[in-house]
């Protein structure tokens, strides 16, 4: 699907349209000699990963990317709605901001290969009104219909969270200063000393095969040092930290499936990961 505003929220923050369309032409055509996969793909995607961010937190900041979402999903008959409160809780809160852009954009990349390349559906000779869109505009596209359902769930999780606080206080406070389950929670052992030593064996031999910089990242998110602290450390940018980050998360669900490591059923919520059949392979 395509609309003006979107391409011209782009177009805004570019420059040389008619020059990216032809140099994406020529990009896409020597890609494809490799079938849209390899090192060189992975360069391509981690490239327009690295472009788009600053462009979609812009337009996740504003409340554009909101805007424009809610439009795409009336347009064909799906129910979006934003509140003015969830709007400004969303604004307010950037790790959330930054979770929902990271997962946003490595959805959207998956869908943009087999949409865009493989499929076919990027055509640099589109006679619309507005002429032929450039990959970045096609790709934004994309995160805009992902930012969609991120945020529903963001939202609901918002409301569940709220629910579980009210339920939980109990009045009885627990030696970690928090009251009702979310106290008891907080000071239990999240997970038995057993579940804990599998868990650590597997992830520090796949952190161990990986790039040095990656290993870097990992080992100083593990230590406690935000996004931004990281970058300065290593020279890079916190969009290079959150990629290669995001890259490593999917190494570690890629070897759960693969029954290599054993994922404690706490940690499923992310893994998309069938967890019976997970821990039917750790048995």
């Amino acid at each position: 699907m395509r609309t003006d505003e979107m391409a011209q929220a782009v177009d805004a923050c570019l420059s040389d349209r008619a020059d990216r369309i032809q140099q994406g032409a020529a990009l896409v055509e020597e890609l494809s000699h490799y079938g849209f996969e390899g090192p060189e793909y992975m360069k391509f995607r981690d490239e327009l990963w690295l472009r788009s961010e600053p462009i979609l937190k812009g337009m996740l900041r504003s409340g554009e990317l909101g805007r424009l979402s809610i439009k795409y999903h009336r347009g064909r008959g799906i129910p979006l709605w934003i509140s003015a409160e969830d709007a400004a809780a969303l604004k307010a809160d950037t790790a959330a901001r930054d979770e929902i852009l990271v997962d946003m954009q490595m959805n959207a990349l998956e869908t943009f290969r087999r949409k865009a390349l493989i499929e076919k559906g990027w055509d640099p000779n589109y006679n619309g009104p507005r002429g032929p869109r450039c990959l970045m505009s096609f790709y934004i596209d994309k995160c805009i219909w992902e930012f969609g359902r991120l945020f529903k769930e963001w939202a609901q999780e918002r409301v569940r969270r709220h629910r579980s606080y009210a339920l939980s206080d109990f009045g009885e406070e627990t030696p970690g200063g928090r009251r009702g389950i979310a106290g008891l929670l907080q000071a239990s052992r999240y997970l038995a000393e057993f579940e804990a030593d599998r868990f650590v064996t597997g992830f520090e031999e796949i952190l161990d095969k990986q790039k040095v910089e990656t290993q870097a990242v990992i080992r100083l998110t593990i230590d406690g040092y935000p996004d931004a602290e990281i970058a300065d450390k290593l020279k890079i940018t916190n969009g290079a930290v959150r990629m290669r980050k995001v890259r490593f998360r999917e190494v570690i669900y890629q070897a759960a499936r693969e029954q290599r490591i054993w994922i404690p059923e706490q940690l499923h919520a992310k893994a998309k990961i069938n967890p019976a059949k997970q821990q039917a392979g750790a048995a």
